[in-house]
């Protein structure tokens, strides 16, 4: 049975500070990713469509210099960058012609992204093509990469400045003295009040407006902005937006508890090998009963034969007790690798709960 193909469209949020973070991975500024599925050398088929000579931070400079944009009013710590993911599941590209296709799918929703955000508000628009799906690439025996889309914008809104009381010419006061580009992620991104099949406000029944989210109309627009260019075989996001990275991360739990299961079992395998030297009271009398103490001396005497035995004897016991050792290091690591796996996967599923019923 063929797998449901889902749609994602998402936004995160970003300050001055917190954007490095994003730029550092979209733009693949760091030299090694240790808890990440990067692939480097497939780094070189990552796809620009938009690429940031500069910084983002530098690039929102030059903006503000040019007064392309405003800041006027925010605060200091303010969201100013919104990153656009665009995302669907792996098998679908694979399906369908593989990085080839992956590229034109994700051209159009670049373009899509530009006539959400503005094309001149666009820092950077990058197709990632070197993140390994690992669950993809256990079924097919192959590499498999998970195509997807990082946009990041400035949520820019037409913003009338109005004269004030200040002004010298009373008759202005009121009228429009301006108009700016503002930053501001929550205007740009304002819920819409449900409408009915009469085109009339829909209330609940303590009277409140009832709300579609907007991210949950942006998934909507995507949707329908790549079926109307002829993408098919999908459906709308509706299980939310990390669907995939949680995939993977199941994933990740399953093999690690399932290489914890089987060193576990070696673990008692050895434990039993190990008390199948020891265990036996004539064995361990016998052992203790050897040799036989010099006269006048604290030294013991050995035939050959019994010192062969003790021999024989400490050889595997230190052996087994050596192999019991590094089996239960290796699975305090893997208990520990499970634990932070489980963690990691609670706070994605914390941090998208938003988007699950988007």
């Amino acid at each position: 049975m063929d797998k449901t193909n889902y749609s994602v469209a998402r936004v995160e949020t970003y300050t001055k500070t917190s954007i490095t973070k994003a730029e550092r991975h979209n733009e693949r500024k760091n030299k090694s990713y240790s808890n990440m599925n990067v692939d480097l050398s497939q780094t070189p088929n990552n796809i620009h469509y938009k690429r940031c000579e500069s910084t983002y931070n530098e690039k929102l400079k030059e903006m503000l210099d040019c007064k392309q944009v405003s800041l006027r009013g925010l605060r200091a710590n303010a969201n100013l960058f919104d990153e656009l993911i665009f995302d669907i599941n792996s098998d679908y590209f694979e399906k369908h012609g593989g990085y080839e296709f992956a590229k034109e799918f994700y051209e159009r929703a670049f373009h899509f992204a530009e006539q959400e955000m503005g094309t001149d508000n666009i820092i950077s628009a990058v197709m990632h093509a070197d993140e390994l799906n690992t669950v993809l690439t256990e079924e097919y025996g192959k590499p498999i990469y998970h195509y997807h889309l990082h946009v990041v914008a400035l949520p820019v809104v037409r913003k009338e400045v109005k004269w004030t009381k200040k002004c010298k010419d009373k008759s202005l006061i009121g009228t429009t003295k301006e108009v700016i580009n503002q930053v501001s992620h929550s205007n740009k991104w304002k819920s819409e009040q449900v409408l009915d099949n009469q085109g009339k406000p829909v209330y609940d029944k303590k009277g409140n407006a009832v709300l579609i989210k907007s991210y949950s109309l942006l998934q909507d627009r995507f949707f329908n902005y790549m079926s109307d260019g002829g993408y098919k075989d999908f459906i709308r996001g509706v299980k939310g937006s990390n669907q995939e990275h949680l995939n993977d991360l199941q994933f990740k739990i399953k093999k690690d508890a399932e290489r914890l299961e089987r060193i576990a079992n070696k673990v008692e395998e050895k434990e039993f090998v190990f008390n199948d030297y020891m265990k036996y009271d004539k064995q361990i009398e016998n052992i203790s009963n050897l040799g036989k103490q010099k006269r006048f001396s604290k030294k013991i005497e050995l035939e050959q034969k019994d010192f062969e035995s003790l021999t024989e004897y400490a050889k595997k016991g230190i052996v087994a007790d050596k192999e019991i050792y590094e089996l239960n290091t290796r699975i305090d690591n893997l208990r520990n690798a499970v634990d932070k796996w489980k963690s990691l996967y609670d706070d994605i599923v914390d941090q998208t709960k938003d988007f699950f019923h988007a």
